[in-house]
């Protein structure tokens, strides 16, 4: 008896509960995408840390054919040679070019891959 009773209202409560529910995904591919656009964000920063503290010293100048930031044209023939991937590669390990030299982590053994790759990401962003 006392089920027949509450039957009707556990059953609203179900409806009403699952009309909630596509809400609350929206809800969280939204949150989701405010993550990953936070988290680009702050790569980014940190990578215009690690750029202005161990980078510019070069590469705002062009010191041994080092790209500025933001030369489409000096970047572009670097990313066609082996893409981003090659870039931070060379970037983390170091390397002799035909202008210059590449010192590894630009001379900072210090630095962490990741911060390398935050780096390259803030010189080559504009592109």
């Amino acid at each position: 008896m006392i089920m027949k009773t509450f039957l009707p209202f556990l059953t609203l409560g179900l409806i009403l509960f699952g009309a909630c529910s596509p809400e609350n995904t929206s809800v969280k591919k939204e949150s989701a995408k405010s993550k990953e656009v936070t988290s680009g964000e702050l790569k980014l920063a940190k990578g215009k840390s690690i750029y202005e503290a161990n980078c510019a010293g070069c590469h705002d100048s062009g010191v041994a054919g080092a790209p500025k930031p933001g030369d489409k044209a000096a970047w572009s023939e670097r990313i066609a040679q082996g893409g981003m991937d090659m870039i931070v590669k060379k970037s983390i390990e170091g390397y002799d070019g035909k202008a210059g030299m590449m010192p590894a982590k630009g001379g900072n053994a210090t630095l962490e891959d990741e911060e390398i790759k935050n780096a390259v990401t803030y010189m080559t962003r504009k592109l």
